[in-house]
């Protein structure tokens, strides 16, 4: 499937062939907080950024426009998620969750290539 832009077509990945995946209580969550923004965005870009304790750690933020020479588009019930290519080899896998817990609510990567974590859980390494 492609998405037609200014420079031409995008791939959009479909559920067969994606990297990440998200869990459906986290793209509830993620299309609860979308509808909230305005402008509204593009989609949810999802990324590894160097730092934190363990070497890397997770970002998630809401995208207005998509890098056309960076970014694969993946597509979860309406939902487009963005991620760089860069970041892709970290996150191959990947399963991101949404929970509530008592200690507090957030999302979790679930990311079966991290070799170890910090003991506050917000960086990794590969």
């Amino acid at each position: 499937m492609y998405v037609e832009s200014w420079s031409g077509p995008i791939p959009v990945f479909l559920e067969e062939s994606r990297m990440v995946q998200l869990t459906p209580v986290a793209i509830t969550k993620v299309k609860e907080i979308l509808t909230q923004q305005n402008p509204s965005p593009t989609g949810l870009r999802v990324a590894v950024v160097g730092g934190g304790c363990s070497g890397f750690s997770y970002h998630m933020a809401f995208e207005n426009q998509v890098n056309q020479n960076s970014d694969n588009i993946y597509e979860f019930d309406g939902l487009k998620v963005l991620v760089d290519q860069m970041s892709e080899m970290y996150l191959d896998g990947v399963q991101i969750d949404y929970i509530e817990t008592v200690e507090g609510s957030g999302f979790k990567f679930n990311n079966p290539n991290v070799k170890s974590t910090c003991g506050c859980g917000s960086s990794f390494s590969v």
